[in-house]
């Protein structure tokens, strides 16, 4: 048998690469950051069911604010009265805060107006604090800016809070 001259000669073989050769490493990529944005989707929406729960479970902070000494005005029994002499910071409306044990602010609320006692000399206000999270074991309660009482999860939930100043 003879070579047909006309024939074209073989090319030598070379390694042909696939086109889709680079992908993978793209495709791994581009999966990897899926799931992760998957997972921390996921996180977010429990986390965001669960802060739900824990509003759901909270209670009204109530107690006393009892203001003592020459810090009042002298008047009747069942008088309106207020802190006075560096103490006028102690009224109506003054902010009463409430934090959790690792001292985060948790819930904010206000004293009511106070009420003298010419008896006892005292002028005494209610503090509320709505939406409190249950769930501590004590809390700790601010009013004004006088410093923070602890108050343990019973006295906190039963209404017993109290404080006072003089």
């Amino acid at each position: 048998m003879t070579m047909n001259e006309d024939a074209p000669a073989a090319e030598p073989a070379t390694a042909i690469r696939p086109k889709w050769w680079g992908r993978p490493l793209a495709a791994g990529v581009a999966g990897l950051a899926i799931g992760a944005g998957a997972v921390g989707s996921a996180w977010a929406i429990q986390a965001s069911q669960g802060s739900q729960t824990h509003t759901a479970a909270a209670f009204t902070l109530r107690g006393k604010m009892t203001l003592t000494g020459d810090h009042i005005p002298s008047g009747d029994t069942g008088e309106q009265c207020t802190g006075y002499k560096g103490y006028d910071d102690i009224s109506e409306g003054a902010a009463v805060t409430v934090y959790d044990t690792s001292g985060k602010l948790i819930a904010k609320g206000a004293l009511g107006a106070g009420n003298s006692d010419d008896v006892s000399g005292v002028c005494e206000f209610d503090a509320t604090v709505p939406d409190v999270p249950k769930g501590e074991k004590f809390y700790q309660v601010e009013v004004s800016h006088r410093g923070k009482i602890s108050a343990t999860a019973e006295e906190a939930e039963e209404g017993e809070f109290a404080a006072s100043l003089g």
